[in-house]
């Protein structure tokens, strides 16, 4: 494939969310199994290391305060979409996380954030929306209602691109794809209609097609900003193609998350032309 350009080098903000209250209480996801267990301890110092990585390498790092009962409450990006200054919220598809949605928006309020919008329609945030230069791709299937795609293209003044997701494993889009540029992306076909594998070929012609390998560890729950990829330490074949690519990767031990379905994306939250950092 051609070399996908990286955006210019620049910090970003991130809004993260301390995995304090973080266990398996319910299965939402095929990923979850409340008999399992996890080590909180480990999560949380897994967590310390995804933020602290996101210090050295220059960007901006605000942290909404947990909540107790909200185990989920860590995988911040499925709490708002945040595209210029404009906070989208969340309305969350199960009962478990409903909570959530109220306590991310009341954090962008009084963080300064004057145009919020509190959805009518089931959404997952940047779960399920990624934003790139021109457009913003959207999925739907297991979570997000297609009607979100809409409220959002609305407020947002963004055009959305509705893709499927047909693979319960892959049940957000920050889980099958990430936008390795402004203009390119990455993604694992299989995890796709094949209605939305057209889509995405016409659109991206030269993007980069994960394997089921990768995606099965969340390698494609990546962050992506300028030269600088964080991905997955299990996912190597698709860190060894983006080095091939020129980038550097960043690879990130996220395996106690991993348990509920999250990795590095999942628990980051990209505030997009942000008031003053809180």
């Amino acid at each position: 494939m051609a070399r996908p350009a990286a955006s210019a080098p620049a910090a970003r903000h991130y809004l993260m969310c301390r995995p304090t209250y973080f266990a398996i209480e319910y299965a939402i996801n095929p990923w979850m199994d409340p008999a399992a267990g996890v080590d909180r301890e480990r999560a949380i110092r897994q967590w310390e290391g995804l933020r602290d990585l996101y210090l050295r390498l220059g960007h901006r790092v605000s942290e909404i305060e947990p909540v107790d009962g909200l185990p989920d409450m860590v995988f911040a990006a499925n709490g708002a979409l945040v595209v210029d200054g404009r906070v989208y919220g969340a309305r969350f598809a199960s009962a478990e996380r409903t909570p959530e949605g109220p306590a991310y928006l009341d954090w962008f309020r009084k963080a300064g954030y004057t145009e919020t919008r509190e959805p009518k329609h089931v959404n997952e945030g940047e779960g399920d929306f990624v934003t790139l230069d021109d457009v913003v791709l959207a999925a739907t299937g297991f979570r997000t209602e297609a009607a979100a795609h809409q409220e959002a293209e609305r407020f947002l003044g963004r055009p959305v691109v509705t893709l499927q997701l047909v693979d319960p494993r892959f049940y957000h889009l920050d889980t099958a794809l990430f936008a390795l540029s402004g203009r390119e992306v990455a993604y694992y076909p299989g995890a796709f209609s094949e209605g939305s594998r057209q889509v995405l070929r016409a659109l991206y012609p030269d993007a980069l097609l994960a394997t089921e390998e990768d995606a099965a560890v969340l390698g494609l729950n990546a962050v992506c900003a300028g030269n600088d990829i964080v991905v997955a330490a299990e996912a190597t074949a698709l860190a060894d193609r983006l080095r091939e690519l020129g980038r550097t990767v960043h690879p990130v031990e996220m395996d106690e998350l991993r348990k509920a379905g999250g990795g590095a994306k999942c628990c980051t939250l990209e505030l997009r032309d942000t008031p003053d950092p809180v």
